[in-house]
C-alpha cells in the first residue's frame, strides 16, 4: 500500500513599515489659537477725526429775463346771468383773437379764472335784493419774448379787456447763471471760513464736504393798471432778474 506523504507549508512572516507621526503638545497648540484670535479681534488704530469749520455761502447773478407772464380779463354786468355771460364771452373771444393776431399761440394762452356773482342791494333790515350779475373771465398769457408784452397788452385792452394784473418777468432756465452763481457762492463760503480760522488762530485746509442749496429766483413784478386811453403800445420794461445760489461747505482746520 503506497504511503501517504503529508506536507505542511509554512508562510514566511511579512515585514510592515511603521510611519512615525509628530504631534504638538496640547498646551502649545492652545496658546497659538488664543494668540491668533486676539489678533483678529483687536480693533485697528483709527486716525483722529479732523477739526472742521462749517459755513454757508451765497452767490448772486443778474440775468436779463427771457419770459413774461401777464393776465388780462373782462368784467361785465347784466340784469340776467345770460345777458352778462353773453357779453363777457364775446369780449373774451375778441381778446383771444387779438392776442393770436400778434403771435400768441394756443399753448401760451390759458383761462385762469371764471366767475359769476350776483350783485345785491341791501336796504335796512330787509333781505338782500339781487339787482344784477357780474361775470369775470381772466386769461393768463406766457410769452418767451418780453419785448412783445407791451403790444400784447395794448391789443388786449383795445379788444375789450378792462382788467390787467400780474405782469411779471422771469428767467426760464436758471442754468444760464448756475456755474457763475455756484462759484461765487463757494468763494463766499471760503472767505467766511478763512475769517473764522484766523480768529481761532488756525489755518484753513481742504473742503471736506460741499452741499448745494439750490437757486432762488424771485419773479420781477410790474404793477399794471387798466389802460385809460388807446395808445400805440403799453410801455413795459423787463429790467434784470437776480438769481441767488447757496452752498454749505465744511472745511478742515489746520
Amino acid at each position: 500500500m503506497p504511503g501517504v506523504c503529508s506536507m505542511k507549508a509554512a508562510s514566511a512572516p511579512g515585514a510592515k513599515g511603521a510611519t512615525a507621526m509628530r504631534t504638538s503638545p496640547p498646551a502649545v497648540l492652545g496658546t497659538m489659537l488664543l494668540a491668533a484670535s486676539a489678533a483678529a479681534q483687536a480693533p485697528a488704530a483709527r486716525e483722529p477725526a479732523p477739526e472742521t469749520v462749517s459755513v454757508s455761502g451765497t452767490g448772486r447773478v443778474e440775468l436779463t429775463p427771457d419770459r413774461a407772464v401777464f393776465t388780462v380779463g373782462v368784467q361785465t354786468v347784466g340784469t340776467t346771468v345770460a345777458g352778462a355771460l353773453q357779453e363777457n364771452n364775446a369780449r373774451t373771444s375778441a381778446i383771444v383773437a387779438a392776442l393770436k393776431r400778434l403771435g400768441a399761440e394756443d399753448r401760451q394762452i390759458r383761462t385762469s379764472h371764471v366767475s359769476v356773482y350776483p350783485q345785491q342791494e341791501v336796504q335796512g333790515s330787509r333781505p338782500p335784493r339781487v339787482t344784477g350779475y357780474q361775470v369775470s373771465n381772466a386769461i393768463t398769457v406766457t410769452r418767451d419774448d418780453p419785448a412783445a408784452v407791451g403790444a400784447l397788452l395794448q391789443a388786449a385792452v383795445d379788444a375789450g379787456a378792462n382788467t390787467v394784473s400780474g405782469v411779471s418777468f422771469a428767467v426760464s432756465d436758471p442754468a444760464r447763471g448756475r456755474d457763475a452763481g455756484l462759484q461765487a457762492a463757494f468763494a463766499d463760503a471760503r472767505t467766511k471760513a478763512e475769517v473764522l480760522a484766523r480768529a481761532a488762530g488756525r489755518g484753513l485746509g481742504r473742503a471736506i464736504s460741499i452741499t448745494e442749496g439750490g437757486a432762488f429766483r424771485p419773479p420781477v413784478p410790474m404793477m399794471a393798471g387798466m389802460a385809460q386811453a388807446r395808445a400805440a403800445e403799453v410801455p413795459v420794461e423787463s429790467g434784470t432778474e437776480e438769481l441767488t445760489f447757496t452752498v454749505s461747505v465744511v472745511f478742515e482746520l489746520r
